[in-house]
């Protein structure tokens, strides 16, 4: 099994927004959406940034609960296996693909679907994976169960969950690709 990172090959790999302050990371967003309209990280809304940073905490909280080894404050995000939909956001995609058995998996937590619309109060559709983190042996029941999301709903028609979400919440394998 394999984590996947995509980004812009113009820019470095693992820049968390969530490692700057909010001001730095709006003028960033602001930034990729004068140079690069097009992309999907331009169109992102003006609150972003604050509901990232209420997101982090539920994902931090609900790790914590399942006793995670948190080592930084807000995790690295990757995707299990290949997303075509992610890797179509950038100009100049690119991505790094690391063998999941890089990691201390104790430092791994997972949504099934990007965890901002698996914790919104918006999305109540009674999916047994809503409002939901695992850890990796959970998330493993979870796909033999549905798949892989980007396998069945690449194209979101049946709902906000295109892939298994990956939160790394270490930097010792992350900065090996840094």
């Amino acid at each position: 099994m394999f984590l996947y990172h995509y980004y812009d090959a113009s820019m470095k790999p693992f820049q968390n927004l969530s490692d700057v302050s909010i001001e730095e990371a709006k003028k960033i967003l602001k930034d990729i959406a004068l140079k690069k309209p097009g992309t999907q990280c331009a169109k992102r809304a003006d609150e972003y940034m604050e509901l990232r940073h209420y997101y982090e905490e539920i994902l931090r909280c609900e790790f914590m609960k399942k006793g995670g080894n948190i080592r930084r404050k807000s995790p690295h995000y990757m995707v299990v296996e290949h997303s075509p939909w992610l890797a179509s956001w950038f100009e100049n995609s690119a991505f790094i693909k690391i063998d999941l058995d890089e990691f201390d998996k104790s430092t791994l937590s997972f949504t099934y679907g990007d965890s901002h619309p698996t914790f919104s109060k918006r999305v109540n559709d009674g999916k047994e994976y809503r409002k939901k983190l695992y850890t990796y042996d959970e998330i493993l029941a979870i796909i033999a169960k549905y798949g892989y999301p980007q396998d069945w709903n690449n194209d979101g028609k049946y709902g906000p969950e295109r892939y298994v979400e990956a939160h790394i919440w270490s930097d010792d394998v992350i900065k090996r690709y840094m």
